[in-house]
């Protein structure tokens, strides 16, 4: 882990029975319950990478209609999901089987239905990125029409919630909150994963999902009661993150690391698969900027504390936001690589 110097905001005593909690609607109470956010937001962010948001203004309301639409997918029969199957995708959407996926080259024991913004096909064109392969339309159940409703709906949703904590970590810790206004807007290229982790493997693997880092900018997880996702914190060890009924697990992305030349943390975490024949469902949400963003550096009065970006040979981070997923992406899906994406692999 990057070992980080001491900074003069207000640091507490790292607990590991739970992250630390921030409620977002302090922003609007107020200078005093502002400048306690920002200072809550600033250690969270800096210290551990993770933490559980409360306060983010999304509704019991808004968050069933995306859980009822998302088990009723799941519940379908298996034939319904792999007409949706994403190696009939070039641009990386669709349902994915349980084992397909890959994290550090091993098998991930979830099935999942990877959705994005819905925009038309965008192949490349001679001596444009490849990246550009990343945006398209998703597929969709023709048995379920609302879940393409609940799915873009809690996108927008959630790149609000977003953009708001967004600005409130940069002010937090000194930068201007609208730095980074330009790389997102109506081009931004958030993510949605609809995920079930059937239990386990049944061979004595227990990888629901790998360790690894969210290579965007902020994750939104709504995670249900069952638990399994885990925390690498200061100690090195992985910690588990009892799921609180309402909140988002809020996490730093590898771009944010990137701004902020290590400042700000893009932590390890990773998922247990449940035990025997125990279901759990998580939404991952990703706000991440236009596949064409270039990040630059943060101006930030903290910079002259910043300790230097983790490297790691065997994940190179790129200038321009869509190398990156892309180069995950490949890593991922090699069924969807293989297909579509042969000339590419020598550069993942």
């Amino acid at each position: 882990m990057t070992t980080h110097t001491a900074s003069t905001h207000p640091t507490t005593t790292p607990s590991y029975d739970q992250l630390p909690i921030i409620d977002l609607s302090a922003a609007d109470h107020g200078p005093q319950a502002r400048a306690l956010l920002h200072a809550q937001l600033h250690s969270a962010a800096h210290d551990v990478g993770f933490f559980q948001l409360v306060g983010h203004g999304v509704t019991q309301a808004e968050t069933d209609a995306l859980l009822t639409a998302m088990r009723a997918f799941f519940a379908l029969p298996e034939a319904d999901r792999l007409a949706l199957d994403n190696i009939n995708s070039p641009h990386f959407r669709g349902y994915t089987r349980t084992g397909d996926e890959r994290t550090a080259g091993a098998r991930d024991w979830r099935d999942q239905l990877d959705i994005g913004a819905e925009r038309p096909a965008r192949a490349p064109a001679p001596g444009e990125p490849p990246y550009w392969w990343l945006q398209g339309p998703n597929q969709w159940p023709t048995a379920l029409p609302g879940l393409r409703t609940a799915a873009l709906a809690w996108i927008d949703k959630l790149s609000a919630v977003a953009d708001r904590l967004l600005h409130e970590l940069l002010a937090a810790i000194g930068a201007p909150a609208d730095f980074y206004d330009p790389i997102f807007g109506s081009h931004a290229h958030p993510h949605l994963k609809l995920v079930r982790y059937p239990g386990s493997a049944g061979d004595g693997t227990d990888q629901g999902v790998g360790a690894h880092k969210d290579y965007g900018f902020l994750t939104l997880l709504l995670q249900d009661t069952v638990g399994g996702l885990q925390v690498q914190r200061e100690d090195g060890l992985f910690h588990d993150v009892p799921p609180i009924e309402g909140a988002f697990v809020v996490n730093l992305g590898e771009l944010l690391e990137v701004a902020t030349n290590g400042y700000l943390l893009a932590t390890n975490h990773r998922v247990v698969s449940p035990p025997g024949a125990t279901e759990r469902f998580s939404v991952p949400f990703f706000y991440n900027p236009r596949l064409d963003a270039r990040v630059e550096p943060l101006p930030f009065p903290h910079a002259s504390e910043a300790p230097g970006i983790t490297t790691d040979p065997a994940n190179p981070l790129h200038a321009e936001y869509g190398y990156n997923e892309l180069k995950g992406k490949l890593r991922a899906h090699p069924l969807v690589a293989e297909r579509h994406h042969a000339g590419l692999l020598t550069a993942a």
